[in-house]
């Protein structure tokens, strides 16, 4: 069992790490060690050590918008597999 970011809600971790779990069985790239691991697990490893923003509104605590991961040099996270809302 994995312990949830204390900032992030237990129904959105729940959400994001299901988005992101579709997006790894469909094929995205895991961005933490997978080997022998079910991508639900994956996906949720990716959420807690917060590999993984889910989209929202701009100043948000814990999100970022599209503009916002690509000013920070992540241009790619939204074609790479970051869920979004």
């Amino acid at each position: 069992m994995l312990i949830r970011p204390p900032q992030m809600g237990a129904y959105e971790f729940v959400v994001v790490a299901s988005l992101r779990a579709h997006q790894l069985m469909a094929g995205s790239v895991a961005r933490v060690p997978s080997i022998g691991q079910k991508a639900t697990m994956t996906a949720q490893r990716e959420v807690r050590d917060g590999l993984v923003a889910r989209e929202g509104a701009p100043g948000v605590p814990g999100t970022a918008t599209t503009d916002e991961l690509a000013a920070a040099g992540l241009g790619d996270a939204a074609r790479a597999g970051t869920p979004t809302s």
